[in-house]
């Protein structure tokens, strides 16, 4: 059985920085390993994706997509892992269950635009919901259980900036 103090790590799990630039002996003296003159051998080079003046290929191949800048960003909540917290006792059934409840019982994280319940998973509680969102089949599983789904609608600030002004 190996003692604290002896503890180390195995042979040549560890390598050594190499010290260049410190004598011919060494194998990496004068030029460092850098070759003769040039770009490369100057420090603060970064040439990377640069074909010599010629348009390079990242800038040649055609953009692809879009990003809706007006997509709204849900947290997306599962039944089933509501479910799971309720079983848990991380949740209460008899209590609305709102964002905040949520985050309390370690879900929807993230989304700055709220909760949104989806319907993977299978709910057994009566339960009554406030958030942002539901998907069609999220609202028939809880409303099917005698449940309700509210839906809170986020107004965003310079929305509300601009009706006052008005």
């Amino acid at each position: 059985m190996t003692k604290l103090n002896e503890i180390r790590d195995n042979d040549g799990a560890r390598k050594g920085r190499m010290r260049v630039g410190r004598g011919i002996g060494s194998g990496k003296g004068k030029t460092a390993g850098r070759g003769q003159k040039g770009a490369k051998a100057r420090s603060g080079v970064s040439i990377n994706g640069f074909e010599g003046g010629q348009m390079p290929l990242h800038m040649r191949l055609p953009k692809r997509g879009f990003n809706n800048i007006f997509a709204k960003d849900y947290a997306e909540v599962n039944l089933g892992l509501v479910q799971k917290a309720i079983d848990a006792g991380k949740l209460d059934a008899s209590a609305v269950i709102d964002q905040t409840a949520l985050r309390a019982a370690g879900l929807g994280r993230g989304g700055k635009d709220g909760v949104r319940l989806l319907a993977k998973g299978e709910l057994t509680t009566k339960v009554s919901f406030k958030i942002a969102g539901a998907s069609k089949g999220a609202t028939a599983a809880v409303e099917a259980l005698g449940g309700s789904i509210e839906l809170i609608i986020k107004v965003r600030a310079e929305k509300v900036k601009a009706e006052k002004a008005a």
